[in-house]
């Protein structure tokens, strides 16, 4: 969403600032590990987390503004996040996980 102000006779567009968001997914067996959703079209290529010392994978997004669903991809099983407290029903028969960026 842009929002417009008002300066004088012209209106200025104000455009929302991506942030960077967090994404963390405990897989200390997995081999690869990917981020999934529709802020990247559900491709499980597009967004591969890197993994910690300690078996956490991680990966930051400049997400803007707005409601995102997600999952995890380890070892080529859909995971969901064990930390997201918000999830909603997808057509598969599961549930996406959901992250608001504000």
């Amino acid at each position: 969403m842009t929002v417009k102000k008002e300066t004088g006779k012209s209106a200025m567009a104000i455009t929302p600032v991506n942030e960077k968001v967090i994404f963390e997914f405990s897989a200390p067996e997995a081999r690869e590990v990917s981020l999934t959703g529709d802020f990247n079209g559900w491709d499980t290529r597009a967004n591969t987390m890197k993994k910690t010392r300690n078996g956490l994978w991680k990966a930051t997004l400049l997400l803007a503004p707005g409601r995102f669903e997600y999952r995890f991809v380890a070892d080529g099983q859909w995971e969901n996040d064990p930390s997201c407290y918000c999830c909603v029903p997808n057509p598969f028969g599961s549930k996406n996980c959901v992250r608001t960026v504000k």
